[in-house]
């Protein structure tokens, strides 16, 4: 049974994060609020967390898991960056953006793209996550909370806890989210690719 936080949305109660940082350490499964919907996060070096992720949405190892991380620097450790890529990174984040990058050996297997050796990394723009990030003492892997064969993520922390009670450790609610995807650019390749429009706008970044 998933405990249950009810934090302020922009001023997080630091205990109730703390807890829900703990729970992260052992090993459990936390939705949070982001800025663009909910998500549910892990910890990084959690093999079976990962495996109960791709469960809960019904994902196959191909598919991303999206690196959560609290500010640039800490984007530096897990993805190679070159200065081209750093002033998209720059420009963007933090925000509702997913960039794609090729993983440094820091990554697990399990979390970058099994073939391409890429990740999906972003810095969240919301209290709530980034002081679950700090909680947790640093990145997080993490995946939309869309229920497996919807197309809709879930919005409300009441109806997280009827659908996901007995497959998380806590449900932090934060009150509801934007409900728009990320933007999803593929900084891997020469030429900056939009795979993904979202909740940023790719003109802002000079692109089409």
């Amino acid at each position: 049974m998933a405990q249950y936080f009810t934090v302020h949305p922009q001023n997080p109660q630091p205990r109730l994060m703390n807890q829900a940082g703990q729970l992260i350490a052992k090993g459990g499964l936390v939705a949070v609020p982001t800025d663009s919907s909910y998500a549910v996060v892990a910890h990084l070096d959690d093999k079976s967390a990962a495996d109960a992720l791709r469960r809960i949405r019904g994902l196959d190892a191909r598919h991303h898991l999206t690196l959560l991380c609290r500010d640039l620097s800490e984007i530096g450790h897990f993805a190679r960056v070159d200065n081209r890529q750093y002033r998209f990174l720059k420009m963007a984040t933090p925000g509702p953006w997913t960039f794609i990058l090729e993983a440094t050996r820091e990554v697990p297997r399990r979390v970058s793209h099994p073939s391409r050796k890429t990740i999906g990394i972003r810095v969240p723009d919301h209290p709530v996550t980034l002081a679950l990030l700090e909680a947790a003492g640093g990145a997080l892997m993490s995946t939309t909370l869309i229920p497996d064969g919807e197309d809709e993520p879930l919005n409300d922390a009441e109806a997280i806890q009827e659908r996901y009670s007995h497959a998380l450790a806590a449900i932090i609610d934060g009150g509801a989210c934007p409900l728009q995807p990320t933007t999803v650019i593929d900084l891997t390749q020469e030429i900056p690719e939009v795979v993904r429009r979202g909740g940023g706008d790719p003109s802002m970044l000079g692109l089409d």
